[in-house]
């Protein structure tokens, strides 16, 4: 990843003391030695699993969609066939940043030796790394069949960040760029014609069969790994040890992985950073013009977590069991939530213009606003975990 600017470290745990009290005030009783909060702490950490298959199973519905219609555009490349695999791209992208809130604790997203996310949404990517780019016709694996005679799925696995982090070779931002192309437009995403992707008279470009079937294997690839992650969390070894250990750990993951995607991941890596740099390459989805909505969708799934709903999926949220003990701190967060998530709305599209508009700009300070919800949101959560007796070292 890109190196982050500078953020403090917040360390919050179980014994905090209070500002007036006295050094003989008799220990304050543990949430955890009364059954009924222990049984209501099982309950959430069994929502947080079903809000978890839910939004796994939808980003597959919507990613196998998107498949599909990459497949019907290799088979008969169109202007239109391009617009509705890119339609299709947007679309399953809308639910998978919802998920992003399931990393961050070693969890099957991100557990070794496989690393899927690593495969599934790896940033920033090197352009040049997979096809041609402005200035550098002949770039890119696409373009050299002699060290890469054929494009399988192993093939672009093993050269997934091979030489350095952004020699991203799979995943969601190798379908971006290969549907958009680079984007060199002030007023829009990249424009790749679909004539990229031709063979005969018409054609652009060189290796036309050789970029469709990259096309194809890593849609087919992206597809294969968000299916291991939806069976990861069907009943089973991963599910049963999950809910059937301490009430107190999986919720520990849970704010972990609240924790870490608002605070050094959002306010830090995908927006810290490119508004500090104001540079397009530090923007997440830089070749669809979609960051905005990639944010968005990223502070939604943080807030669905706490309260424990994903579409029709509702049931005890960690809101409730925060609330049980401090209606205020719950009030505080669930307002803090929702004002990010509006905050996020309120940034303009296309995020790369916003960054680079001048100090001042309306723009730029909806970035700086959100920026700052996420940072008080994130404290807030440090302080929920505080109140149920979790530590946390989470990034700012």
């Amino acid at each position: 990843m890109l190196a982050s600017p500078v953020r403090s470290l917040v360390v919050l745990g179980s014994l905090l003391g209070s500002a007036c009290g006295s050094s003989t005030a008799s220990p304050t009783a543990s949430p955890w030695d009364d059954a009924a909060f222990v049984e209501q702490a099982a309950d959430v950490r069994a929502q947080y699993v079903a809000v978890m298959a839910a939004a796994y199973a939808d980003t597959l519905v919507e990613t196998e969609a998107m498949h599909a219609e990459v497949e019907a555009f290799l088979a008969a490349p169109s202007a239109a066939g391009l617009d509705a695999a890119r339609e299709a791209w947007l679309g399953a992208r809308e639910v998978y940043g919802q998920t992003e809130v399931f990393r961050f604790y070693g969890g099957p997203i991100d557990a070794e030796p496989d690393n899927l996310e690593a495969r599934i949404n790896s940033w920033p990517l090197d352009e040049v790394y997979i096809d041609y780019v402005e200035g550098d016709p002949d770039g890119g694996i696409i373009n050299d069949p002699v060290a890469f005679p054929k494009l399988d799925r192993e093939t672009l696995i093993a050269r997934n960040a091979a030489g350095s982090e952004d020699d991203i070779s799979t995943g969601w931002h190798a379908i971006e760029f290969l549907l958009w192309g680079q984007d060199r437009r002030v007023d829009g995403p990249g424009d790749r014609p679909f004539t990229d992707f031709l063979t005969g008279p018409d054609a652009t470009a060189s290796h036309q069969d050789r970029r469709s079937a990259y096309l194809a294997v890593t849609s087919e690839l992206l597809v294969a790994d968000l299916g291991t992650l939806v069976a990861a969390w069907q009943p089973g070894a991963n599910v049963d040890s999950f809910t059937a250990g301490d009430p107190k750990e999986a919720l520990t993951k849970l704010l972990l992985g609240m924790g870490s995607l608002s605070g050094a991941e959002l306010s830090g890596e995908r927006m810290g950073v490119a508004y500090q740099t104001r540079e397009q390459e530090d923007e997440h989805s830089c070749f669809s013009d979609n960051t905005h909505r990639d944010l968005y969708t990223n502070a939604l799934g943080i807030e669905h977590v706490y309260l424990g709903k994903f579409g029709a999926v509702t049931g005890p949220g960690l809101a409730e069991l925060v609330a049980s003990l401090d209606p205020e701190l719950d009030r505080t967060l669930r307002e803090q939530l929702a004002a990010s998530v509006a905050a996020m709305a309120a940034i303009p599209a296309p995020f790369d213009q916003a960054i680079q508009a001048p100090d001042g700009d309306p723009a730029r300070t909806a970035i700086a606003d959100a920026i700052a919800a996420l940072k008080a949101q994130t404290a807030t959560i440090a302080e929920v975990a505080a109140l149920l007796e979790i530590t946390l070292n989470l990034e700012m």
